[in-house]
């Protein structure tokens, strides 16, 4: 049996975070007989009460991780990973709370995982789609990932995708302190220093769902982060091959 954990990052998911539990809870129920799954929610004290509305589910492995500091997508990935560490996990998952990712897909990334692979579930590839999204957002996406993808010369096809599946091994030799962004860049970052550390990246075509309900985290600042970094690690490079 492998042994999964599953880190959702929250922050005031309120009226998304009962119905992402329960298909969550349904979709790992249905491969209970290959995977056991666990489900760690890391909320960064919601003041919608995301994090009560989640317990009061009453759900069979799940915890909460509550921090009392909003610092970011990264650091709350982190924060769920070094927990998660200290048990026998062999995958952690990544997964959005806002149900833009389809928890009936996991089987997918899970079935393409091994301990030498970050498994990204990827939009832009074909059998992956986006649902709701304007033609504007498209573009800024595939702009963002297509710039990331060029100046780190990774010929990946969604680098800021969030739905992936990274193996213990890899967790285990990442130094996270070292980690420098917090915002949607960190998606860029753990992949490239996925690539730095001999890892694959395997590609699995995803659905993607703009959120029905709250708001998207989504600001200039997250965006200037990750361009600006992606900008600093590509000149990185180009002096460490010369």
């Amino acid at each position: 049996m492998i042994s999964v954990l599953v880190v959702v990052p929250t922050y005031n998911e309120s009226e998304s975070i009962r119905s992402l539990l329960s298909r969550l809870d349904a979709a790992r129920n249905l491969i209970s007989n290959s995977f056991n799954i666990d489900i760690l929610l890391v909320d960064d004290d919601s003041p919608d009460r995301t994090a009560e509305i989640a317990k009061s589910m009453n759900l069979p492995g799940f915890s909460i991780l509550n921090r009392k500091i909003k610092s970011g997508l990264g650091p709350a990935y982190l924060a769920g990973f070094k927990q998660g560490l200290t048990g026998s996990y062999q995958y952690f998952v990544e997964m959005d709370a806002d149900l833009s990712h389809q928890p009936e897909q996991l089987v997918d990334l899970l079935n393409a995982a091994s301990n030498d692979t970050l498994v990204i579930g990827t939009r832009w590839i074909p059998g992956g789609s986006v649902v709701n999204w304007p033609t504007q957002r498209r573009w800024i996406s595939k702009m963002g990932t297509g710039y990331a993808a060029f100046a780190l010369k990774l010929p990946y096809k969604d680098l800021t995708s969030g739905y992936r599946v990274i193996p213990r091994t890899f967790l285990e030799k990442l130094n996270f302190e070292e980690i420098e962004t917090r915002g949607y860049g960190f998606q860029i970052e753990m992949a490239l220093k996925a690539i730095t550390a001999g890892f694959r990246i395997k590609q699995i075509p995803i659905t993607f769902v703009e959120r029905e309900n709250g708001y998207s985290k989504m600001s200039l600042a997250i965006i200037w982060e990750a361009w600006s970094m992606v900008t600093i690690w590509a000149i990185r490079r180009l002096v460490y091959r010369r």
